[in-house]
């Protein structure tokens, strides 16, 4: 069975899992491929197993020609050398893209977060976050989060949620609108303090595993960029949704820990507020072209169903500041109605806190 995922990027998954079988039966040194267990993926190309052996391992299938499996291994190293909590790698073969990693076990934050337990598991996982934003730069491994990177993201959002998804031809006016709403949000990023930025640090990336420190996953496309980027990703999740009052006092409180650790210069809260919100915002629009993209192109159709939170962190962030009230009125006027169509959509405007 084949599956094309990419241009250029065409994988056999039954092939891939037999040589990656055969492969972790060498690195473990046993004489027959190993028994992998397949286990749910991420949004990416690569695919997981759980091997049988004691203690449990995770196989990694990463297709070279889809992924970076070098970058991944190193990526890890320097965190983990840095004192961050992310997988061991037990052994790779980085040219055909098979890795072997520690076992960080099967618990997601998501899974665990409830109104009693959240403020504690919240305490650690920002604790981890911050040692990962103390880290130095090395150029080679973190590229900058750039103008062009931050609005290449953005401009997945008119093409696969607009004209894709929704059938929707946006005119000169509206593309105007877009490109001046979008350019407001770069400069807005470009004025944050910059640091390491591991680019998905939510509830699904997060592991928790009693008397351990949270683990930290999919951070292979970790960038130099805004500080605030993870915080909002954490916090402003867009699989599970907090009070805005609890979300702010959450933010604040990270910026105040921030500053004593030398991460952040001293910053007025209602600064730190807005960088927030509109960090927050350019990700949830990449987000709203990212899920119908896994869904139309790549046939992950499950994230559509996390789309009506987004939508909703959009309309809300958007709506609550001057400038960018116009990109918000476009959006509940013009797309929102085509939106309410769609078989997955659910209306989380009124939904209690």
């Amino acid at each position: 069975m084949g599956r094309t995922i990419n241009e250029g990027c065409t994988v056999s998954d039954d092939l891939r899992q037999e040589a990656l079988a055969l492969w972790v039966g060498k690195a473990l040194d046993i004489e027959f491929p190993a028994d992998l267990a397949n286990l749910a993926g991420d949004a990416g190309f690569r695919r997981y197993f759980r091997t049988s052996t004691e203690p449990r391992l995770i196989a990694v299938d990463s297709p070279p020609e889809c992924t970076n499996p070098a970058q991944f291994v190193a990526v890890a190293d320097y965190l983990r050398r840095n004192g961050v909590h992310t997988p061991m790698v037990i052994a790779a073969d980085t040219a055909n893209g098979y890795l072997l990693l520690e076992d960080l076990g099967d618990t997601q934050l998501f899974d665990v977060l409830s109104n009693d337990s959240v403020e504690g598991l919240y305490a650690e996982v920002m604790s981890e976050l911050l040692s990962l934003q103390q880290i130095p730069r090395t150029e080679d491994l973190f590229p900058d989060y750039n103008r062009e990177l931050l609005l290449t993201e953005m401009r997945i959002m008119p093409e696969w949620l607009v004209g894709k998804l929704l059938g929707y031809s946006l005119s000169e006016v509206e593309n105007r609108l877009l490109q001046e709403t979008f350019q407001r949000l770069l400069e807005s990023a470009a004025g944050q303090p910059q640091a390491l930025v591991h680019r998905d640090y939510h509830s699904r990336n997060l592991m928790i595993r009693g008397g351990e420190r949270p683990g930290i996953v999919d951070f292979q496309d970790a960038v130099w960029g805004p500080i605030t980027y993870d915080l909002v990703s954490l916090l402003r999740d867009c699989y599970i949704r907090w009070p805005r009052q609890r979300v702010e006092r959450w933010a604040l409180a990270y910026a105040a820990t921030a500053e004593a650790a030398g991460v952040l210069e001293p910053v007025e809260p209602k600064e730190f507020l807005t960088w927030f919100d509109w960090m927050g915002l350019q990700r949830h629009i990449k987000v709203l072209g990212l899920f119908p993209r896994l869904s139309l192109r790549d046939g992950k159709q499950n994230y559509l169903g996390d789309l009506p939170l987004v939508i909703r962190y959009v309309l809300e962030t958007a709506g609550r500041y001057e400038e960018l009230q116009p990109f918000a009125q476009w959006f509940e006027q013009q797309l929102l109605p085509l939106i309410e169509q769609q078989p997955w959509y659910s209306d989380y405007r009124y939904a209690g806190e």
